[in-house]
């Protein structure tokens, strides 16, 4: 394949803007900051949605939709998640032609918000718990952008629930951890992320809690995948969110939050892509597989168009490529730019024998194979490369996090990839130390890698790293 990008270990982050380039994901916007999703990177993240949206159902949560827009004096109702944002805010001042007699907020997030009007909707316990979710766009003015990773306006997805105890909100801001965040990431992404608990400094503004989910990319550094915060009675004290008890006694409502966003999608490829471009796991493909006719001939389209039928009807995700007046190179560099799992080639040569050739993008290894085999070894090549990317992004995680027993080594590993150590070995005075030189705590685990309660915790490991 002729050379089309920057090759990673030359300069990482150019191979990354090469590859959304080349790929046709995604283009920088008209207003710095601000990105341009093309057809083939809408596509995958329509099929995150997909996934992660009937995880969410699962989950309970019911999909709402909340205003753009929100009053400024919202913000100021809750002065930590003020603060925590208002660098990033965009205000809006001026509408109509005239000036607003208030201010508002292009939403950042939607705690506020949603406060509002969970109280109004909220009166006695019956009520709860009450399990929101919405699909949305969301505003933070970024400093310095990179598509995907950080935008002004970005993609997402936010939940916020009100419970009757903390114990139920605690359970239920976990299950989404687990259930609905991990398993996307591990069993749709292939991404074996570390999930922990954030330090008091990293925590979301306002939260009591938060809860993270890291993946490590290609160069060894890490990426905030997804969060889910526990957010005590913070809100429920500034929006006036209460129920009436069984016992008739009025009570505040303890809420959660939680949210990913299109920052997954950068984060699939900079864990997956190679040096030819994407390798999007088969689970998250919008295009699983690519009928490629190589050169047209005697019964050739119509011999892949029957092939592509055979595997839509198989359940493949499958178009067909038939444009024979563009030569076959260039269309199979595409393919393999794009991160299609598997390529299907059909051409003169390979009927007059019987056979089609298989290429499996993963480990780009071609193989002539029977015409009447190819359903199946298309559906056998997808599991496996769906389980070998997990397994090689967990090698690599494996192979390139330290085993250290200080800060001053944490920060030298960090040059490589991750560093694991005692939190007891860091503590806040450590944290400082590692931020001072771009190192950040990425989360506390226990040692067996569950998610701790809490920082203060006995035998807690921390990771850090250097991080998008």
């Amino acid at each position: 394949m002729a050379r089309v990008l920057t090759p990673r270990a030359d300069d990482f982050p150019r191979w990354y803007q090469d590859v959304i380039a080349k790929a046709e994901l995604a283009d920088n916007g008209p207003v710095r900051g601000t990105m341009v999703i093309r057809p083939t990177g809408y596509a995958i993240w329509e099929r995150m949605v997909d996934e992660m949206d009937a995880r969410i159902k699962a989950a309970g949560s019911q999909n709402a939709y909340f205003p753009l827009f929100i009053p400024e004096s919202y913000l100021r109702r809750e002065a930590e998640h003020v603060e925590g944002f208002s660098p990033e805010l965009a205000v809006v001042t001026h509408g109509g032609g005239k000036q607003l007699s208030e201010p508002v907020v292009v939403r950042p997030t939607s705690e506020t918000v949603i406060g509002e009007f969970m109280a109004k909707w909220v009166s006695s316990y019956r009520d709860l718990p009450l399990l929101l979710n919405q699909w949305a766009n969301v505003v933070r003015w970024e400093l310095r952008p990179r598509i995907f990773l950080r935008t002004s306006e970005f993609l997402w997805q936010e939940g916020h629930t009100a419970h009757a105890t903390e114990a139920d909100a605690r359970a239920y801001a976990r299950r989404i951890l687990h259930d609905v965040y991990e398993d996307f990431m591990v069993n749709v992404l292939a991404m074996p992320v570390i999930v922990g608990r954030k330090t008091a400094r990293e925590r979301f503004a306002g939260a009591t809690n938060t809860y993270t989910l890291e993946g490590m990319m290609g160069d060894g550094k890490a990426l905030q995948m997804g969060t889910s915060h526990e957010l005590g009675t913070n809100f429920a004290k500034a929006f006036d969110i209460e129920y009436s008890s069984k016992e008739g006694g009025r009570e505040l409502c303890w809420t959660t939050s939680w949210g990913s966003s299109t920052r997954m999608l950068g984060g699939m490829i900079m864990c997956h892509g190679d040096d030819n471009g994407l390798r999007v796991p088969p689970q998250a493909a919008a295009v699983q597989a690519v009928v490629t006719v190589v050169k047209d001939g005697d019964q050739v389209i119509a011999t892949a168009t029957k092939l592509r039928d055979a595997l839509s009807d198989a359940g493949v995700r499958v178009i067909l490529d038939d444009r024979v007046d563009t030569p076959f190179g260039r269309r199979a560099v595409d393919a393999e730019l794009k991160g299609y799992p598997v390529r299907v080639e059909v051409g003169p040569r390979d009927l007059a024998t019987g056979n089609v050739t298989l290429v499996t993008r993963y480990d780009g290894v071609k193989q002539p194979l029977p015409l009447d085999q190819a359903v199946d070894a298309v559906t056998n090549a997808l599991r496996a490369t769906q389980e070998n990317l997990l397994t090689e992004a967990r090698t690599r995680r494996e192979e390139n996090t330290a085993e250290v027993s200080t800060v001053d080594e944490a920060i030298e590993a960090s040059t490589a990839g991750w560093a694991r150590l005692p939190w007891s070995a860091v503590g806040v005075e450590g944290e400082n130390k590692a931020n001072a030189q771009g190192v950040t705590v990425r989360c506390l685990t226990r040692e067996d890698g569950t998610v701790p309660d809490s920082e203060d915790e006995p035998g807690l490991v921390a990771y850090l790293a250097r991080a998008y």
